[in-house]
């Protein structure tokens, strides 16, 4: 028996691990925090430090091994017998901890992810702003729900922490959120900011919802003679996780966008950095893309299908399999298509937590800008629940060290002109 799974072993006899719904939490061998080992996948993950370099098993999966112990029949089936009881009871221990200890994690999270942000180069002109300083000032204003006035003296402060280089003025920062181009930037962060949980999420959930605005469309109605308004809002479709909340891809329009475009995007940027197992999303992402996108990245959708919806290929359809075989399950198997389905409600509730912590509208009043307000919103809400997992599964955030199918910075640097 090599030297890690001796200290597996000794781990699994020590009565100290626990089954919660991210995982198995797996305590260090030195006593300081925990660990989160995620069977469910076919491959083990871990979120040591271990793990996360060399890829190999670690001693925390050998003690989860230690404990469930698989038995494969002669039949080809597999039993799977756990030593210990089962309890998905809230770690309020954990929850308190990373509450009160929000604020002072979140600075230096978001630092950490700024310096990942390259300085754009200025051919001539006047130095401009560090851009990380930049977006550090724009999403620490939104996570403190304040205007951009009232929120200068705590950049001042920030400065004198040594966390900016320099403060921006209000009028320079909305300058830079009214940037097209600060919104791949934003979207780039937000991937970012999901990956240290890639060994732990694995099925995942996509919805849409709108951030109010405070601009209206006004149009004159020729049919009753008068002038008529309505509220305009931002259009935000994300995919989350369905254990941590946090969200891995968003993809936000400031107009009404269909729902069933997007999901295939969503689900490619997700890919990159993630393994999917499977996604859950209700009838408005319903469509023969949608499912053959989930499958070419290795997962399985579970999507309702409309009323009208038939088994069988029609006159603008040739058959397809695929259609056909979870049309099939969903008419026939609905009880478990149903349990996988319920886990869509998981992106809901993401939206609740993103409004009830940051707001359900925005100050912006340009377009460019609405969006990007919007985008710093979900990034607060990402570096929250790392902060969560901090305390809760012995995570140790790192950005910009994981190398995914393609950059996660996007070259959007060049000629930056405000």
């Amino acid at each position: 028996m090599e030297i890690w799974q001796e200290r597996g072993l000794a781990i699994s006899n020590s009565n100290t691990v626990q089954k919660n719904k991210l995982g198995w939490k797996v305590p260090s061998q030195s006593g300081n925090g925990t660990y989160i080992v995620n069977m469910d996948n076919g491959e083990p993950f871990c979120t040591c430090r271990h793990f996360e370099t060399t890829h190999k098993k670690c001693q925390h999966i050998y003690a989860v091994e230690f404990i469930v112990q698989r038995e494969h029949r002669p039949d080809g089936t597999e039993v799977v017998t756990e030593t210990m009881r089962v309890t998905y009871a809230q770690d309020w221990a954990a929850y308190n901890e990373a509450q009160t200890h929000e604020q002072e994690h979140f600075v230096t999270l978001l630092r950490d992810l700024c310096n990942g942000i390259p300085q754009p180069e200025y051919r001539f002109g006047r130095p401009r702003l560090p851009l990380a300083d930049v977006v550090f000032g724009l999403v620490s204003k939104s996570y403190a729900t304040m205007s951009g006035r009232r929120f200068t003296t705590r950049l001042k402060e920030a400065q004198e922490n040594g966390l900016i280089s320099k403060a921006a003025h209000y009028n320079s920062a909305f300058r830079y959120l009214e940037n097209p181009k600060l919104t791949p930037l934003l979207k780039s962060l937000i991937e970012q900011s999901a990956s240290p949980l890639r060994a732990v999420e694995t099925d995942f959930a996509v919805d849409s919802s709108g951030f109010a605005t405070t601009t209206y469309a006004r149009w004159f109605d020729h049919k009753y003679g008068k002038q008529r308004s309505k509220q305009t809002w931002v259009k935000t479709h994300l995919m989350c996780g369905v254990k941590t909340h946090v969200v891995t891809s968003v993809e936000a329009t400031p107009y009404e966008s269909a729902d069933n475009l997007q999901l295939p995007t969503l689900v490619d940027r997700t890919a990159k950095t993630f393994n999917i197992n499977e996604v859950s999303a209700d009838k408005a992402y319903s469509g023969r893309k949608n499912l053959h996108a989930v499958q070419a990245v290795g997962g399985m959708a579970f999507i309702p299908f409309k009323v009208s919806s038939t088994g069988m290929g029609d006159h603008h359809h040739k058959f397809d399999g695929l259609w056909n075989r979870m049309w099939h399950f969903y008419n026939f198997n609905r009880d478990v298509f149903l349990q996988h389905y319920h886990k869509r409600s998981n992106a809901e509730t993401t939206f609740s937590m993103i409004k009830a912590k940051f707001g359900g509208s925005v100050r912006a009043k340009t377009p460019t800008a609405q969006v990007n307000e919007v985008l710093c919103k979900i990034l607060c809400h990402n570096i929250c629940c790392l902060i969560q997992s901090i305390y809760e599964l012995g995570l140790e955030p790192t950005f910009w060290t994981f190398e995914a199918k393609e950059p996660v910075a996007p070259k959007v640097f060049d000629n930056w002109e405000l």
